[in-house]
């Protein structure tokens, strides 16, 4: 048959048509010349079919080209590609548009022009306004929580509240972190994720916690609630020297259902429910330990001398081992010595 278009003798693909004069008379691609796109002045996430995301700009302009441009079903293998050229006030888009017609190659091209409308996402307008859902109170018993364990506690909520946010909650920030009443405040914007905070901070640090609510009002006719979670952790902390009953031990690890220790006595490692910790007797930390030379040691006791004061102790050995160092640690309790679990035995 004849092409009615160059007259050639040859296999008419479509309308009269052979393949060569039907590609070379049709577009299988057309789209907007112009669209918009709003962006956050703030945190530059873009909004894209009324919901803000921080995916790539490639992504989201993919998605654009394909729920905005009409692509023929007779074009396979299609293959979108986007130059870009980025001003503050728009995007430059040169889209090309390739695929396969009959193992022919097509290749289209579109210039369109993305308007960047400057805007304030509504996370960051509720973190302008300090908006929270939620209170987290950590506090400990009997006593304010060191510098360090402040800042410990700030690196794992501000850990945790990064990965939950990786994850996929955008709407959850920290709102504002107070220091009160020797312990912290986290003003959370989320109060399921604080929750979920609060747990964990349990799980690190042990301790309870303790919910309430303040009813704030209506909207979209229900009562709304902002909680409070308070984490109270124990008095003790890791490193600790505490009495129980008559024994002493010095904290090693700490968990949400289990405290490991170690005996000052025997030098054995014992675990212990928190509950029973309750009524333990602190002692103090590393301002207990003093450090001694090793004058002499025999199979059971070690004669020491206190570096500063030159006084002469006799030590009782926990267990029958020789101390390979010339110099020790001990842990001064109730005018009684015990050796500090960290050193050098054969």
């Amino acid at each position: 048959m004849f092409c009615v278009e160059c007259g050639i003798e040859n296999k008419i693909y479509k309308d009269g048509l052979c393949l060569k004069c039907y590609l070379r008379n049709t577009k299988f691609s057309k789209g907007s010349e112009t669209l918009d796109l709003s962006v956050c002045v703030n945190c530059d996430r873009y909004k894209y079919k009324n919901t803000w995301t921080n995916d790539l700009l490639e992504d989201i302009l993919q998605r654009i080209v394909k729920n905005n441009f009409k692509i023929s079903n007779e074009l396979q293998k299609v293959n979108i590609t986007i130059d870009t050229k980025k001003s503050s006030q728009s995007l430059e888009c040169l889209v090309h548009i390739s695929g396969l017609i009959q193992e022919e190659e097509i290749n289209e091209k579109h210039d369109l022009l993305i308007r960047l409308k400057k805007t304030v996402c509504e996370v960051c307008s509720r973190k302008f306004g300090g908006y929270h859902e939620a209170i987290i109170q950590v506090r400990t018993e009997k006593r304010k929580l060191s510098k360090e364990e402040l800042d410990d506690i700030k690196t794992t909520v501000q850990s945790v509240v990064e990965n939950m946010q990786y994850k996929g909650n955008r709407t959850l920030f920290i709102a504002d972190i107070a220091e009160e009443h020797g312990g912290l405040d986290f003003y959370i914007s989320d109060k399921n994720a604080a929750f979920n905070i609060s747990k964990m901070l349990l799980d690190k640090y042990s301790g309870y916690i303790k919910q309430s609510s303040t009813n704030i009002g209506m909207k979209d006719s229900k009562q709304v609630y902002k909680m409070t979670y308070l984490v109270r952790i124990p008095s003790y902390k890791k490193g600790d020297f505490i009495q129980i009953e008559d024994t002493y031990y010095q904290i090693k690890k700490i968990y949400s259902n289990k405290v490991k220790t170690i005996n000052l006595s025997t030098l054995e490692e014992n675990s212990i429910n928190p509950k029973k910790l309750e009524k333990a007797r602190i002692l103090g930390d590393q301002n207990l330990l003093l450090d001694m030379i090793i004058i002499s040691q025999t199979r059971d006791e070690l004669q020491l001398m206190n570096e500063k004061t030159y006084k002469i102790y006799i030590v009782k050995k926990p267990k029958e081992i020789e101390y390979n160092t010339e110099k020790i640690q001990v842990i001064k309790i109730d005018n009684k010595l015990f050796l500090f679990p960290k050193f050098n035995i054969k």
